[in-house]
């Protein structure tokens, strides 16, 4: 039975998900930016970049990509197709990823509103469901959306100020009976474009950096509900949640999350360095049987399940380098590549496999879409430091 633990680490609640008593999810319950959506002000256009810094908050400055503005969210003008933003816009914003060291918030105008069955997002067009669907249920709800897309998208057209907005339909569609889920859909999907339409119009009577819809980070239910999310995606569907009583010594397992250097099982270990601009991680035998019989390919295999389960824990983002211990045989290599995409796509955030480099090294992406684990702890422990002066 799997157990999702709502437990503290330095003062600060953390839910956590538990198969077979090792903890493989994890999530702090922190107030951020992530989500919120404000009234901003384009401050100035850096062309070189392609982008605008813009002011979201009276002290705070976030950079907006100039590529694919949606016209709706540019308040002070019309703006169509052919127009580039300008200095002193209003526009309205969502923040797609929290500043980090020298890096600032990135922004957005394809805002995003979501519920527990479909995402919407603006400026985007056309139908999309999660590849974690199976095939009948994913073709099933996309075309039964698709027949009606069109006219719902032109019953909306006035109240979005003719913005198109794209609807993925997300894995927990699966749940609703399937008599029932095509209007479940459409009601969830009505019911996102009316808060977009709520959100564009109220961007448009209030004052400038107004936050206009605030994300529900600092809510622990949504952290339980996400741990659910992750627990049936990988089929535990019995599992119970509880407070943390101790015994599952949850802070010294997000305490060896700070070590560069996993043991596995077998002997193995990887070595994981978070780097500036990527991610390495290095597999090694370590005290494994060397004499073993195909020692490399098993090693490689069940480096794969800790790799992805540190990936995850640590939300190491953007590029991931894997250097897996070098294999003779083609067959055996393809097998582990066809592991690692099978690991990606039951991520729950986007990660991808790119392809495996002259030299061997495995290359994947992964969706940027909090903090790392290594850099929310530097805030928690920042945090703990300062109260103690206060």
């Amino acid at each position: 039975m799997s157990e999702i633990i709502i437990s503290e680490y330095l003062n600060t609640p953390v839910v956590t998900a538990f198969i077979g008593n090792k903890m493989e999810y994890l999530s702090f319950v922190r107030d951020n930016e992530l989500g919120n959506i404000y009234v901003a002000k384009v401050d100035h256009i850096v062309k070189n970049i392609n982008a605008a810094f813009v002011r979201y908050d009276k002290d705070k400055t976030g950079y907006l990509p100039l590529k694919n503005i949606t016209g709706a969210c540019v308040i002070n003008r019309k703006f169509t197709s052919d127009d580039t933003l300008k200095n002193g816009d209003d526009v309205i914003v969502q923040v797609e990823s929290e500043a980090v060291k020298t890096k600032k918030t990135k922004l957005t105008t394809n805002l995003s509103v979501s519920d527990n069955y479909v995402a919407v997002t603006l400026g985007k067009y056309g139908v999309g469901s999660s590849i974690k669907l199976s095939d009948d249920i994913r073709t099933f709800l996309s075309d039964k959306i698709k027949e009606d897309y069109e006219n719902i998208m032109d019953a909306y057209h006035e109240k979005l100020s003719g913005a198109t907005a794209g609807i993925i339909i997300r894995t927990q569609a699966s749940e609703i009976e399937e008599e029932k889920a095509f209007n479940v859909i459409e009601d969830s999907f009505k019911s996102c474009l009316d808060e977009l339409a709520k959100i564009l119009s109220d961007g448009r009577n209030r004052t400038t950096y107004s936050c206009i819809h605030r994300s529900d980070n600092g809510n622990t239910a949504q952290h339980i509900e996400n741990a659910e999310a992750f627990l049936k995606v990988r089929g535990e569907s019995d599992y119970s949640v509880i407070e943390d009583t101790g015994i599952h010594g949850i802070r010294s397992a997000i305490d060896d999350l700070k070590h560069r250097k996993v043991w596995l099982k077998s002997g193995a270990y990887i070595i994981i360095e978070q780097l500036e601009s990527f991610n390495a991680i290095d597999v090694n035998t370590g005290k494994a049987i060397k004499g073993k019989d195909d020692i490399a390919f098993k090693v490689n295999l069940e480096a794969v399940n800790e790799i992805f389960r540190q990936i995850r824990l640590r939300n190491l983002t953007g590029m991931i380098l894997i250097d897996f211990i070098n294999m003779d045989d083609d067959e055996k290599y393809e097998e582990l590549i066809h592991k690692v995409k099978a690991f990606c796509k039951y991520e729950q955030v986007h990660t991808c496999f790119i392809d495996v480099t002259g030299l061997g090294i495995m290359e994947l992406t992964r969706n940027k879409n909090d903090k790392t684990l290594k850099e929310i702890l530097k805030d928690v422990e920042k945090a703990v430091d300062n109260s103690i002066y206060q």
